[in-house]
C-alpha cells in the first residue's frame, strides 16, 4: 500500500508518499504561502523514486484543498509523477498536534474524531485548526480514502499523575484539563524504541532519556518503553529555551512584563513564543548554526545562549535520571541533536560524574545512527535520526488495513 503523510500548517503543507511494501519514500514536497493575501503560493515537489530534479513553481493556492489537489496532480504527473493515479494511494496519515486526554493512540478519522480535534483547539490554537484543514482538504479531494490522525501528544499519555499534574487548584484539571501534555511524541516514541532495540534488551526494565533538540526542543524520560515524564507542558512553551520560545520561566514574569510594557497577556505570550529563546539571548538568530558561528567569532551573547541551552539539557537529564532511579541510555535526535557534535560533546563531558565517556571519532558523525559513548562508558549515548513521517505512515497502514 502507498500511504500519503500530511503535515499541514496554517499556510503550509508538507507531504511524503511512502511505498509501505518496503517503507521507501517515493516523493516528498512542500506547499507554502497557502491562503496568504497578496502572495502567490509555492510548491516544491521532489520525485525521489524517479531520480528527476525537483519541480519548483509558484502556483495559486487559495486554500489547503487546492494545495492537496496540486500535490495529487504532481504525484500523478506524466513527467514528475511517481504513481499512475489517485487510486494508488491507499490511505492518508495526518500529523495532529494536540489530542488532549482523548487520544492515547492514532485513530481512523471520522466526524467524532474531527470534533474532538476541534475541541482541543484551545490547547493547540496555532496547529489544530491547520491540522483540521489538512484533513478536510484531503476528504474533499480524495473522497473515500481512509484518513488517520497521529497525535503529537499521544505517546506522553502514559505519564503518571505525579508527572503531568500542575500544583494549581484541582478544578482546573477536572474542568478544563489543565495539565502537562508534552509534544514531539511521535519523535520520542520512534527514537526511544530504536534506542531500546540498539540496547538489545526487552523494553521492560529499561530507562532511556531522549533529547529532541532543534528549533523546538523537548526531553523525555522513557521507562519500560513508555513515557514517564517530558519537558514540554500544557503547550510547547514549557521546558528548554528553544529557537524563539523562552522555555520554563517564573509565571509571574508574564504579568510583570505585561504591566511594565502596557501590553496584553496574549501579546506577552506571543513574545515568549516567537521572540524569545536563543534568538532573544543571542540577538543573532534562532538558528543554532548562526549562533555557533557567532560564538566562534567571539560573540559573548551567542555563547551565553549556547551555555543556557546546554545547562537546561543537563538539568533535565539529571532530574530524569533521579526520577527514574537511573538511566541506561541517552539519545540525541532532531536538527541540533543529530548535527551538532560540539554540543553533544559538551553535554557528555559534563556527565562524566555519571560515568559517561565520549568516543571522539564516533561523535563526529552528523545525521547518522551512531553509538557515540566510549567503550568504557557506564551509560550508552546514541545519535539516532528521528523519522516522525515513517511512524505516521506505519500507524496509518496498520489502522487502514483493519
Amino acid at each position: 500500500m502507498n500511504v500519503l503523510v500530511i503535515n499541514a500548517g496554517s499556510s503550509s503543507l508538507k507531504y511524503q508518499l511512502f511505498n509501505m511494501d518496503n517503507e521507501t519514500i517515493l516523493a516528498k514536497g512542500l506547499c507554502e504561502r497557502i491562503g496568504m493575501e497578496n502572495m502567490v503560493g509555492h510548491i516544491k515537489h521532489t520525485p525521489l523514486s524517479t531520480g528527476k530534479e525537483p519541480f519548483v513553481a509558484d502556483i495559486d493556492l487559495p486554500s489547503h484543498a487546492e494545495a492537496i489537489a496540486a500535490v495529487i496532480e504532481k504525484l500523478t504527473d506524466s513527467e514528475y509523477g511517481v504513481i499512475g493515479s489517485l487510486s494508488e494511494i491507499g490511505a492518508v496519515g495526518h500529523r495532529v498536534l494536540h489530542g488532549g486526554q482523548k487520544f492515547t493512540a492514532s485513530v481512523l478519522v471520522d466526524e467524532q474524531v474531527k470534533k474532538a480535534i476541534e475541541d482541543c483547539i484551545p490547547l493547540g490554537p496555532l496547529h489544530n485548526p491547520a491540522n483540521l484543514m489538512g484533513i478536510n482538504a484531503c476528504e474533499k479531494v480524495m473522497p473515500g480514502v481512509p484518513q488517520v490522525a497521529v497525535f503529537d501528544t499521544a505517546f506522553h499519555q502514559t505519564m503518571p499523575k505525579s508527572s503531568y499534574l500542575y500544583a494549581v487548584p484541582y478544578k482546573y484539571y477536572e474542568e478544563y484539563s489543565v495539565r502537562r501534555y508534552g509534544f514531539h511524541g511521535t519523535s520520542h516514541r520512534y527514537v526511544s524504541a530504536r534506542t531500546i532495540e540498539a540496547l538489545g534488551v526487552p523494553a521492560e526494565g529499561t530507562k532511556v532519556i531522549t533529547c529532541h533538540l532543534g528549533n523546538g526542543s523537548s526531553i523525555a524520560a522513557v521507562k519500560d518503553g513508555k513515557c514517564f515524564d517530558t519537558s514540554m507542558g500544557l503547550t510547547p512553551l514549557e521546558g528548554l529555551p528553544m529557537g524563539t520560545r523562552c522555555g520554563s520561566i517564573d509565571p509571574a514574569v508574564v504579568e510583570f512584563i505585561a504591566n511594565t510594557e502596557g501590553i496584553s497577556t496574549s501579546e506577552t505570550l506571543t513574545m515568549l513564543n516567537k521572540k524569545s529563546g536563543v534568538l532573544a539571548v543571542s540577538g543573532v538568530s534562532s538558528d543554532f548554526r548562526d549562533i555557533n558561528a557567532a560564538a566562534d567569532n567571539g560573540n559573548e551573547r551567542a555563547q551565553l545562549a549556547l551555555d543556557m541551552f546546554e545547562y537546561g539539557i543537563l538539568k533535565y537529564i539529571g532530574a530524569y535520571t533521579a526520577a527514574m532511579g537511573g538511566v541506561d541510555a541517552i539519545t540525541f535526535t532532531a536538527g541540533v541533536g543529530e548535527n551538532d557534535p560540539d554540543m553533544r560533546k559538551r553535554i557528555m563531558e559534563k556527565l562524566a560524574y555519571m560515568g559517561v565517556t565520549v568516543d571522539e571519532e564516533a561523535n563526529r558523525q552528523r545525521g547518522k545512527f551512531a553509538l557515540i559513548s566510549g567503550p568504557d562508558s557506564k551509560i550508552k549515548v546514541f545519535v539516532i535520526p528521528t523519522d516522525e513521517e515513517l511512524v505516521i505512515a506505519r500507524d496509518t497502514l496498520e489502522i487502514a488495513s483493519k
